[in-house]
């Protein structure tokens, strides 16, 4: 994403389960609110999702905390076909279909490495269907670009925050390490 995006508009489209400002994707309903701040071309973000994501998906079970997804476009120039931009707008397509996380989760297992072509919209659409989204609402969504313009206001949300790169974690709007120790412990602090 170039950096001349500095106010970001806001997208034509915003997939359902979107936050109140749009900019992520909510995932339960916990007293904390940890925000995570990803792309889907980046290897630390996959990661950091192996190992902290399951523990961030039983706080969310367990009613302790709501995590917000910024699935952000930051990484484009690191393939050769908008790659950051279409993963993220198909996550919008996702959300949509009630499976945003079964869907990153996927996302991240089947990632590209950075600096070659990354997935076809097929096979965007494809690893959908491999989690359950077979309707053809979602590959429509998909090969329609319906929330690309939403994966560019996400980015530039994040931007104006002040997030320069991924991930990144804020636990009540507080920047960690993204490392779950520190993760836990914040929560775990903040819900006292």
């Amino acid at each position: 994403m170039t950096m001349h995006a500095r106010r970001a508009s806001v997208p034509r489209h915003i997939p359902a389960g979107a936050s109140t400002s749009g900019d992520g994707i909510v995932v339960g309903a916990g007293p904390v609110t940890i925000d995570v701040y990803v792309d889907f071309l980046c290897p630390f973000c996959r990661r950091f999702e192996e190992t902290a994501g399951p523990t961030l998906h039983a706080m969310v079970d367990d009613g302790l905390a709501t995590v917000v997804y910024h699935p952000m476009a930051f990484l484009d120039e690191l393939s050769a076909n908008a790659y950051s931009s279409r993963a993220s707008a198909s996550s919008g397509c996702a959300s949509d279909g009630g499976a945003f996380v079964e869907y990153a989760e996927a996302l991240f297992a089947n990632q590209p490495p950075e600096g070659g072509p990354g997935l076809t919209d097929d096979e965007l659409a494809e690893i959908g269907r491999l989690v359950g989204l077979d309707g053809p609402a979602f590959g429509r969504c998909v090969h329609a670009h319906t929330y690309l313009d939403w994966a560019a206001y996400v980015t530039a949300m994040a931007m104006e925050r002040g997030v320069s790169g991924t991930p990144t974690v804020l636990v009540e709007d507080v920047p960690v390490p993204a490392n779950l120790r520190t993760i836990t412990s914040a929560v775990a602090a903040a819900a006292r």
